[in-house]
């Protein structure tokens, strides 16, 4: 085989793959992408009393075709079998349209009413979960999902203000 042909066939192969490796970068990137994140940002405070507040950031792709959709759900931890689990329908918000995926970035959140715990019984430790879509016609083409963390400034409705957490106690 000619060093000319062998060239060109590389550059066929390298050419036949970029597609696939640049489509898993860009769902990588988004899912790395650090305007991606969940916070608690309420936790059982005098104006939010037995409430979680749930926040999330959502990057957008650019693409104006596409919508995006965040869903928040709340978790309690069991020490038992130290595991997390959803707290049920009343804790879950479903899809919540947030906008146009052209948007650099877009914030939404839920705060959720927790009964608390009877008197003298553990307190609930609670968390966020939200789950993250684009979708173009009405089909996902992306999805991340994200537990809360700490560390997130300016998310907005925060109380007190600037409050950012990974979980809440409720007592």
């Amino acid at each position: 085989m000619s060093p000319l042909r062998a060239t060109v066939g590389a550059i066929a192969l390298l050419l036949a793959a970029a597609p696939a490796a640049a489509s898993a970068r860009t769902a990588d990137s988004i899912f790395h992408n650090k305007r991606l994140w969940a916070t608690v940002n309420v936790c059982d405070t005098v104006g939010h009393p037995d409430s979680i507040g749930i926040r999330g950031s959502i990057p957008g792709s650019g693409d104006k075709a596409e919508l995006m959709f965040m869903r928040f759900q709340v978790q309690y931890f069991t020490p038992a079998d130290s595991l997390w689990h959803n707290l049920g329908a009343a804790a879950d918000s479903g899809f919540i349209a947030v906008g146009s995926a052209r948007y650099r970035t877009r914030q939404s959140g839920r705060t959720f009413t927790i009964t608390p715990p009877r008197t003298g019984a553990a307190p609930y430790l609670l968390r966020g979960v939200v789950t993250f879509e684009w979708r173009e016609a009405g089909e996902v083409v992306r999805r991340a999902r994200k537990h809360t963390t700490d560390g997130h400034p300016n998310t907005a409705g925060a109380d007190p203000v600037g409050f950012t957490a990974a979980t809440c106690s409720i007592t």
